[in-house]
């Protein structure tokens, strides 16, 4: 079975979801271009999109249709070619438009797990909970008589895991997106040691049409992107209670403090209680909870997340992408106000705000935001300059930068001692394109 007819039945679980969406988003455009070509003119491509609730499903389709209008305005030259055998279209208008009725035709939404008893790929992105994959893997494979390949976007369940427990032999691997798939450049590839060598080879072929750069991790729970953030995020919550009690401060003040120092002085796109928030303070206690049995010599759990979800406060997104309160509060997407999970309510920033800023001093001159740095060309330079005087400066917000700069880099040197990543490049390729950092957190700054 070649690349395109692999493609011509493929099933995406979870497909209503925030990630799925973007994975059938990616995937209907590769199949559709695909049945333009001469050679697939006479075969049937089918996508099921495959998720529990209607409501999401109806939802979905309406937002595939807006993104492949999107889409196919940005590719006319293209689509000109594809349909020039078509007389009765001639305006752009009316290519776009069949050209999204074609790739909508393509799409089945099911709320069974029945269509995928006859697919040849199977891309799983359902919750993040390794006995629920396992079920729906052999339920499809007990059915289905193609052995179905199954790609699983799980950013911490081992592999090896979900391919024994499911009885699938090779025909799995892990095949990471990061959010938004069809924005995000970078995917994590990892493989079992009997992944089959044409599964792999598929899963290149693909990410080099999706043109997604692929970045190898061993099969290690929580692999090298949360490998990192994890405990990234773990020493920033147990820095702020460090500080709320050698500082007396108050939680709202120490989470404001370390918030800023990671953001600002760090030169990173969200602080790490913005970044927590982001993904979800439940995805987050979740992922620590899948890693922390492979963990031999650090318990990587937080009792401040889990005061967080009894107190149900979650973070996340709502489904329109608007940020949900977490330890911090939003207000059109803005941090305002910080969490006190012992008095349970919101700090306004106003009110302690003119206080942290002082305690924490001045931030070096020659520092720049994140956006500034990080797109401009000079950024290497800009960087090296910027760091060493972080370096020399001996504020208190500059001494905890640098140690949490060099904590940073310590994570990620023990993401290769451990052999979750390959080499230190892979460390950095990740957190410079999954996380869209300016830099690698293992350096020479």
């Amino acid at each position: 079975m070649n690349y395109a007819e692999r493609l011509q039945n493929v099933t995406v679980l979870g497909a209503a979801g925030k990630m799925g969406s973007g994975i059938l988003l990616l995937t209907a455009i590769e199949m559709a271009d695909l049945s333009f070509l001469p050679e697939n003119k006479d075969k049937n491509f089918i996508l099921n999109a495959m998720d529990i609730s209607d409501d999401a499903l109806s939802g979905l389709m309406r937002y595939l249709k807006v993104q492949v209008k999107k889409l196919a305005e940005k590719k006319m030259v293209l689509l000109r070619k594809m349909y020039a055998d078509r007389d009765d279209l001639i305006e752009n208008g009316e290519i776009i438009e069949e050209y999204v009725f074609d790739v909508m035709n393509m799409v089945r939404p099911v709320t069974s797990l029945e269509p995928a008893y006859k697919s040849n790929i199977i891309f799983e992105a359902v919750a993040e909970n390794a006995a629920l994959k396992i079920k729906i893997f052999k339920q499809i494979d007990d059915n289905n008589p193609n052995k179905p390949w199954f790609f699983t976007n799980t950013s911490s369940v081992p592999i090896t895991k979900l391919e024994t427990e499911a009885g699938l032999k090779g025909r799995i691997l892990g095949f990471h997106f990061y959010n938004p798939p069809a924005v995000q450049k970078l995917v994590e590839l990892i493989l079992t040691e009997n992944t089959m060598k044409e599964t792999e080879e598929f899963a290149l072929e693909y990410a080099k049409k999706l043109k997604k750069k692929i970045v190898y991790s061993n099969d290690f729970a929580g692999f090298i992107g949360n490998g990192h953030f994890m405990r990234d995020a773990l020493y920033g919550i147990n820095k702020a209670l460090e500080l709320a009690e050698k500082e007396k401060l108050s939680i709202p003040e120490a989470i404001y403090i370390v918030d800023k120092i990671s953001r600002d002085f760090l030169v990173r796109p969200m602080g790490i209680f913005q970044l927590i928030d982001y993904v979800g303070v439940d995805v987050c206690s979740f992922i620590m909870g899948v890693m922390n049995p492979y963990l031999a010599d650090e318990d990587l759990h937080s009792p401040v997340l889990d005061k967080m979800l009894e107190l149900g406060v979650k973070g996340g997104q709502f489904s329109s992408g608007a940020q949900k309160d977490g330890f911090l509060k939003y207000e059109k997407s803005r941090p305002v106000a910080a969490y006190d999970f012992e008095t349970k309510q919101y700090v306004d920033f106003s009110e302690f705000q003119a206080k942290c800023d002082a305690k924490i001093g001045a931030i070096p001159k020659t520092q720049k935001p994140w956006k500034a740095v990080n797109f401009d060309k000079k950024k290497l330079d800009i960087l090296e300059d910027y760091f060493q005087e972080l370096n020399e400066t001996n504020t208190f917000g500059g001494k905890l930068a640098v140690d949490y700069l060099n904590t940073s880099k310590q994570i990620g040197w023990k993401l290769v001692n451990m052999n979750v990543a390959k080499t230190d490049d892979d460390v950095n390729t990740v957190l410079l394109t999954g996380f869209y950092h300016a830099y690698g957190p293992i350096n020479n700054y």
